[in-house]
């Protein structure tokens, strides 16, 4: 019952921030920060998709050192990635399994087990919301349902934030156009 009230209190927390902050750098960065916090586990992050590099860019993490978040670039096209359409992902033992990418990187973090939960907008995955173990780890439902929740939550400010930078540069444009008729 414990762990029920940690994960109500951090989306309690995390959509406090949501409705408080106007910067959503830092509401990604709450949103990691309690996922790792609220699973104790060893780090999260959260990617987006660079549709024009075709890899995953890193947005927020948190419990991961430099070297394992620079460790190259992160494939959409491996199977990780392209499984993220169906629904979350759990890799049990990232020693064991061919879908990992960077095994070797994965074992000298320390990183034994990673759930993997795609990031929609709108129906598309624009990224992925990931949590790092280090021991093996059977993610339960309620975790899964945590994690995957917040990554909604995040898909949301990030489109929101989307639209609200087009809105912006849309009334730039008006205003130039204004500008030029005026003269």
């Amino acid at each position: 019952m414990k762990k029920y009230r940690m994960n109500y209190e951090s989306l309690l927390k995390v959509t406090k921030a949501l409705s408080m902050s106007k910067d959503p750098k830092e509401i990604i960065r709450i949103t990691v920060d309690n996922i790792k916090e609220t699973l104790n586990m060893k780090g999260c992050a959260l990617y987006l998709i660079n549709e024009d590099t075709d890899e995953f860019e890193l947005a927020a993490a948190n419990g991961l050192s430099e070297d394992y978040l620079g460790k190259g670039p992160v494939s959409v096209s491996r199977p990780v990635a392209k499984s993220l359409a169906e629904g979350p992902m759990a890799i049990y033992d990232t020693q064991d399994d061919p879908r990992v990418q960077y095994p070797e990187a994965a074992k000298k973090e320390g990183i034994v087990s990673i759930l993997s939960v795609p990031i929609y907008v709108r129906g598309d995955v624009i990224g992925a919301m990931r949590v790092y173990t280090s021991d093996h780890w059977d993610f339960t439902l309620e975790d899964v349902n945590f994690v995957q929740a917040l990554a909604e939550i995040a898909g949301m400010v990030i489109d929101l934030t989307r639209l609200i930078q087009g809105q912006n540069e849309y009334i730039d444009v008006l205003e130039t156009l204004k500008e030029a008729r005026e003269m």
